[in-house]
């Protein structure tokens, strides 16, 4: 497997055939037009080019603006009319026929013109109210809190949607920095009203609760009573895996809860990796009932100048390639340096890509911590990712 040899910072864009294949659509229904005008010049009288013209407004139709498409089907009813004039064909049976049909063509691709704009309209007015959706539930962290340098992405595997069943929030709290990254069990408008519950218990706990276990104990406490109230199977199957961060002010260290999430990753400035697992295994938030033998346990760790946290759910280590290799960031990101978190996660969300061929299976929830080296500024230059 390649390494991430990309600029940290750069996003994936698509290649350049997809601007060439809007240049061909673009021009498509004019060069149908001239094609039909050769055809008819070029062949016997008995054949014609109207298929050519009835076909050049349709194609404009959902493709062009409601001008363009009447003007396209104007043009293509004046070129029936001129190669009859030409032909001596004008008051031939033949020729009206053939001049009804392309102005009927060219009504109805008027018609879906403006079908498929007011469908557009409504799509973009959906879109807007998905956007402003994310921001309340999802809200972007600012990318300086307490001193620490913060960058977090959700990238969902569907095409089109902002939000589904992951999580991240980051909170300046009396006890330090306060995070959370998770992944709520299922899909739809259920998972994302759990990860409402979720989100709206870590920002009023973050603040009050003095232990990382007290937060997680809320947490619980708060989808057990959104269990009670809805009557679905997530009510007893629904449940949530989460790691729960704390990174006091004034010291290097930074404090982990894990509750049957993924094992975050520590990155060091020389490129060393250490993956953060918990000492002892601890089940999901939501299964309260059966946790009681397994109580949480808090791991600490060094957290130097330098060292980035990274956090993430189960969309990037279930990524797989062609072969059903399942994608591994530990190997993957081991021995690289990163300028920041947004250089990593800008590098790392192009390294899944290409791993899986630009393909999803599941939402990908990424959260990067980092603790700037003295005299760092806020922003640094964008470097290519090299090996120490």
């Amino acid at each position: 497997m390649v390494g991430l040899g990309q600029q940290g910072g750069d996003e994936y864009t698509g290649g350049t055939g997809t601007g060439a294949a809007r240049r061909v659509v673009r021009v498509l229904p004019a060069a149908l037009i001239a094609v039909g005008l050769a055809f008819d010049v070029m062949t016997p009288p008995s054949y014609t080019g109207s298929p050519f013209f009835s076909a050049a407004p349709l194609i404009a139709a959902p493709l062009a603006s409601l001008l363009i498409t009447v003007l396209t089907g104007m043009l293509a009813s004046l070129a029936v009319v001129l190669l009859h004039v030409l032909n001596a064909t004008t008051w031939k049976v033949e020729a009206l026929t053939e001049l009804v049909t392309v102005v009927t063509v060219s009504g109805l691709a008027v018609l879906i013109n403006r079908v498929v704009r007011r469908s557009g309209e409504q799509l973009a007015s959906a879109r807007g109210i998905a956007e402003a959706a994310q921001r309340a539930v999802l809200p972007k962290p600012a990318e300086r809190i307490a001193g620490l340098h913060v960058c977090a992405r959700y990238e969902a595997a569907q095409a089109d949607a902002f939000i589904g069943g992951d999580l991240y929030a980051v909170q300046d709290t009396p006890y330090g920095v306060r995070l959370a990254v998770g992944d709520v069990r299922g899909k739809g408008l259920g998972a994302v009203e759990a990860v409402a519950v979720v989100l709206g218990a870590f920002r009023e706990a973050a603040d009050t609760e003095p232990t990382l276990e007290g937060l997680a104990q809320r947490l619980e406490r708060a989808l057990a009573r959104e269990g009670t109230r809805r009557d679905s199977l997530d009510a007893v199957e629904g449940f949530t895996t989460c790691v729960l961060g704390e990174i006091p002010a004034g010291a290097q260290v930074l404090r982990l809860v894990n509750r049957g999430h993924p094992e975050p990753l520590l990155l060091y400035a020389d490129g060393r990796l250490v993956v953060l697992a918990p000492a002892e295994p601890a089940l999901p938030l939501g299964m309260g009932e059966l946790a009681e033998a397994w109580p949480d346990r808090v791991g600490e760790w060094a957290f130097p100048t330098g060292a980035t946290l990274l956090l993430y759910t189960d969309g990037l280590t279930e990524a797989r390639d062609a072969a059903g290799v399942f994608y591994d960031p530990a190997a993957r990101l081991n021995g690289r340096v990163f300028p920041g978190p947004g250089e990593l996660l800008g590098a790392l969300s192009s390294d899944v890509r290409r791993h899986t061929g630009g393909g999803a299976t599941d939402d990908m929830a990424l959260l990067a911590v980092g603790r700037p080296e003295a005299g760092q500024p806020d922003r640094r230059r964008t470097v290519p990712v090299v090996a120490p």
